[in-house]
């Protein structure tokens, strides 16, 4: 048996783990001090040129966000205060293909949006989905190559996409939800959006709540058959921003619901799931959905370079009231996300129109390329003379006290804590029997590449196996293996 070489970091030295990241605790948030998780991040996300390495194929639109209930037990955060409108904009994007690549492909929908707000931005960037395929962020951009191109003939690659699922049994409940219809969504109108990480709300109190984000959308849901996706592909491979944005221009405007689940803080400790597990939802049954407001879009970019490829979103944008869990995967991308667009559109890319926020900015940041918003002196804090200061009472009740061992580890499984227990549950509960045909049928096709080997079509049963007999049965009748 050939033994296979250690990882290590560019720079020649052992890799820790290929999976964990260092954190306070199997469950807690992660430490800086990961300088092999900051290296994979900081190097994946200055992989490409110009596009974005991730959602580099999408579209937008400008709207407002309007709230209709009161949620101030629960979060200061001004812009969820009752009767609020704060303008946004949004963008729609597919995660794996290029920027010429076709929006009806099979692949989760980003759905992120920049509210512009009296406190500054705040950006939820979410998916169509209130899952994703991993919960460290030490995988991701090993996910990512597993979804992009061979390094030797430059080629998509099926046998590597289900050879990291097959490996990775968290993608479970994410690749059930790629592999049913939803996976190729009609339209960006007629899909729903998901903030899919846990965040932090606290109230003026200082009184703390975990909540979850969903967007309804107001259209119904719609999706293409993989027959229908593929036709499009062929015709139209700008049917979703085309659709966006002729809807727009006749008046169409779509809306969406927004939702939030509310969990005690002290609940988090004891739920039967990891609440903070990227790969899981909260049961609907444990925290039901409440109803907070609308958001409409309403008008169309009026140049898609300027507004829409140079958008950045970044979940490090919290505004008072609201703050970052312990999510592993949050955490990762409170550092990725304006680390790529500090790469990708330089590092005063918050000061193009698009992206600055509509309240004053008095940062100590100045100078760098394509700046043309430089303080004035003072330049440094703390000063004497006058220069802008912090309020650290704006973020009473965002802290919170966690304790464990520095170490890397998979998370701690809660008392129903299982890869497949929630997809499985989707199999016998949410799918109808259309849905579950079409589930199989399109992992059948998707495993079915010629690239797919004998042994990995093999894996492909076992995987959907672990969910539900039947499903594995008719995977593998359908790939002609027992």
């Amino acid at each position: 048996m050939t033994t296979r070489p250690v990882t290590t970091d560019d720079a020649g030295i052992p890799a820790p783990s290929d999976e964990h990241s260092l954190s306070v605790g199997p469950n807690g948030p992660l430490l800086m001090q990961d300088h092999y998780l900051i290296q994979k991040m900081a190097h994946f996300n200055r992989e490409r040129v110009p596009e974005r390495v991730v959602h580099a194929k999408g579209g937008g639109a400008h709207g407002f966000l309007r709230i209709t209930e009161d949620v101030s037990q629960f979060t200061k955060a001004e812009l969820f205060r009752k009767g609020a409108e704060t303008p946004l904009f949004l963008r729609f994007s597919t995660v794996a293909g290029e920027l010429g690549a076709s929006d009806t492909a099979r692949d989760p929908r980003g759905f992120a949006i920049k509210f512009y707000t009296e406190d500054g931005n705040y950006d939820i960037v979410g998916n169509n989905t209130p899952i994703f395929f991993i919960r460290d962020p030490q995988k991701f951009s090993d996910f990512i190559h597993s979804q992009k191109r061979r390094a030797d003939n430059h080629l998509h690659d099926h046998n590597m996409q289900w050879d990291f699922w097959t490996l990775s049994p968290e993608s479970a409940h994410q690749v059930t939800f790629l592999m049913t219809d939803r996976g190729t969504p009609a339209s960006w109108r007629h899909m729903h959006g998901f903030g899919s990480h846990t965040f932090l709300w606290y109230n003026a109190a200082g009184e703390k709540y975990w909540v979850k984000y969903h967007f309804k959308t107001d259209q119904g849901i719609q999706n293409f058959t993989a027959a229908e996706a593929a036709a499009l592909t062929a015709t139209d491979p700008d049917h979703h921003t085309r659709d966006l944005y002729d809807a727009i221009r006749r008046g169409d405007h779509p809306s969406w619901t927004v939702s939030v689940q509310i969990m005690p803080f002290a609940a988090a400790a004891d739920y039967r799931f990891n609440p903070f597990d990227l790969t899981k939802v909260w049961p609907h049954s444990d925290y039901p959905e409440i109803p907070i407001g609308t958001f409409t879009l309403n008008r169309n970019p009026r140049n898609y370079f300027a507004e829409v490829e140079q958008s950045g979103f970044e979940p490090s944008n919290l505004v008072p009231g609201i703050g970052a869990s312990p999510d592993k995967m949050l955490q990762g991308r409170l550092f990725s996300y304006p680390d790529a667009h500090r790469y990708r559109i330089g590092p005063n890319y918050l000061q193009l129109p698009i992206n600055q926020p509509r309240n004053p900015v008095d940062s100590y940041n100045f100078d760098g390329p394509m700046t043309f918003r430089n303080p004035q002196d003072p330049v440094y804090a703390p000063n004497s003379a006058g220069g802008p200061a912090a309020d650290p009472a704006l973020y009473e009740g965002e802290h919170y006290h966690v304790t464990g061992e520095i170490l890397r580890s998979a998370s701690i499984k809660h008392a129903e804590d299982d890869d497949y227990v929630q997809p499985r549950a989707l199999w016998e509960n949410v799918l109808s029997d259309v849905d579950r045909a079409h589930l199989v049928g399109n992992i059948v096709g998707h495993a079915s590449a010629p690239e797919a080997t004998t042994d990995m079509k093999q894996r492909v049963v076992e995987y959907w196996s672990n969910i539900h007999k039947d499903l594995g049965q008719g995977v593998a009748k359908g790939l002609g293996l027992s």
